[in-house]
């Protein structure tokens, strides 16, 4: 029977690096965990050349990467100017995302402002449509679930667009289902969606969160809310290969106490 794949790791540089990325990879290496998600959150900093050398020390430590694009995205716009913006935004991550052997950028595609739902999905299919033709085959644009009632991204809608568009899987963001629910969460119902895209490796994220009605406030530390040993199990019970980032506030802190808590349930890394 072929092994289960689990992929553990911070969004980010662990919060005991003092140094950059270069340095983060060899840290959440030697801390035991096997995955990390490069931050352009607030904008693309990392020259080619770095994303060649982050890329050559991923490999040698045995890291799976992958990249967050900048937040700085809304596909849903009819601005020209900012819909350029945007993909190239986009199209920049993708570009330091192959130099490294990252093989998905998360992006958060935008809200619906104005925009009934039905025309939001219709103009991010079409954005990542037009970025699907210059994004080589080696990386995938990830679509993250939306944190708040006016972001776009329910599981719902971004399952209809890759079924669409091969270029694009979803990225669960099991904390924001569960803040857009106002505190509910079915893990069953949620990797059920996603099964009908037939996917070998799902990429998530995980930690605990603080929401309103209106969806997400803030990403708290692990403390059951939602739980995690229960998405655990069922990440076993259906042999799932999976990514898990972190973005809990004390990263790789959190990364190994999933860690940890796999372990308990007979995983071995």
């Amino acid at each position: 029977m072929k092994r289960q794949n689990i992929f553990l790791g911070p969004a980010g540089t662990p919060t005991i690096t003092k140094g950059g990325t270069l340095d983060a990879v060899k840290e959440v290496a030697e801390l035991g965990l096997n995955a990390m998600e490069v931050q352009f959150t607030h904008g693309i900093r990392m020259s080619t050349r770095l994303a060649e050398q982050v890329g050559d020390a991923a490999r040698e430590h045995n890291l799976l990467l992958s990249v967050h694009a900048p937040y700085y995205v809304n596909l849903c716009t009819d601005d020209r100017k900012k819909l350029a913006a945007s993909k190239k935004r986009i199209l920049d991550s993708v570009v330091r995302a192959e130099l490294m052997g990252a093989g998905v950028v998360v992006i958060h595609a935008g809200f619906y402002g104005k925009l009934e739902k039905e025309e939001a999905s219709a103009r991010v299919f079409a954005a990542c449509k037009e970025l699907s033709k210059k994004i080589p085959r080696s990386v995938k644009v990830g679509l993250e679930t939306g944190g708040k009632s006016g972001s776009f991204g329910t599981l719902e809608e971004i399952v209809s667009i890759c079924k669409k568009l091969r270029s694009c899987i979803p990225v669960i963001d099991f904390a924001h289902i569960f803040a857009r629910q106002v505190g509910r969460i079915d893990y069953k119902d949620v990797l059920d969606i996603v099964k009908p895209l037939k996917l070998k490796h799902l990429h998530t994220h995980f930690s605990n969160i603080e929401y309103t009605q209106k969806g997400e406030r803030a990403h708290l530390v692990l403390d059951n809310k939602p739980p995690f040993k229960p998405l655990a199990e069922e990440i076993l019970k259906r042999r799932v290969g999976i990514t898990i980032i972190s973005e809990s506030p004390i990263l790789e802190q959190d990364s190994l106490k999933m860690k940890k808590i796999f372990e308990n349930l007979g995983y071995k890394f």
